[in-house]
């Protein structure tokens, strides 16, 4: 069955979202929110987040892929009522069980939220999010107090340091890129 976590538990890393049931046996067609599938073989436990945000601890049984989603069949619910229940759930592993990228590589997640600064230590903005442009471009969405949006490539040459354990990233912008 399920156990209740606070929702002020650890982080977690969304892998998948119930969209509806399937079959008679508590099947839950999911869509997939993680770049590595594989991933499932190694996770005997979910963390269930209702829309509203609670949390519990489920047991996953088994699972398969089926056209573009995951199906999830979760222990102890065995009918489409009770797996019904998940509708709409997200379903997460902890961050520590995220996997791992090469150095150099982060996830949109880890860079959302940090602030951005010169390397003269002025003072840009925070990343909002990070935008994909095509051909493999992808730009910081960085936003100032005054809700001011600055678009800054994610290039070597302009984005010198990343640390996400500090939250912080330092650029170092060519000529007009911050009056844009």
């Amino acid at each position: 069955m399920s156990e209740e976590l606070p929702e002020s538990a650890e982080p977690v890393v969304a892998v998948a979202r119930a969209v509806k049931t399937r079959g008679l046996k508590g099947e839950i067609a999911a869509e997939l929110l993680t770049d590595f599938p594989d991933r499932f073989a190694d996770i005997s436990q979910l963390i269930a987040i209702a829309p509203n945000g609670k949390r519990s601890v489920v047991e996953l049984e088994n699972y398969w892929f089926h056209q573009a989603r995951v199906i999830l069949k979760l222990a102890g619910y065995d009918s489409i009522e009770t797996a019904g229940a998940f509708v709409g759930f997200e379903f997460a592993v902890p961050e520590a069980m995220r996997v791992q990228l090469p150095e150099g590589e982060f996830y949109d997640w880890e860079l959302e939220d940090c602030i951005v600064e010169t390397t003269s230590g002025m003072l840009v903005g925070h990343v909002r999010k990070v935008m994909r442009v095509g051909g493999g471009v992808e730009m910081l969405v960085v936003e100032n107090d005054e809700q001011h949006e600055h678009l800054i490539p994610m290039v070597q040459s302009i984005v010198i340091d990343i640390d996400t354990g500090q939250k912080r990233i330092r650029i170092d912008p060519p000529p007009g890129l911050l009056e844009l």
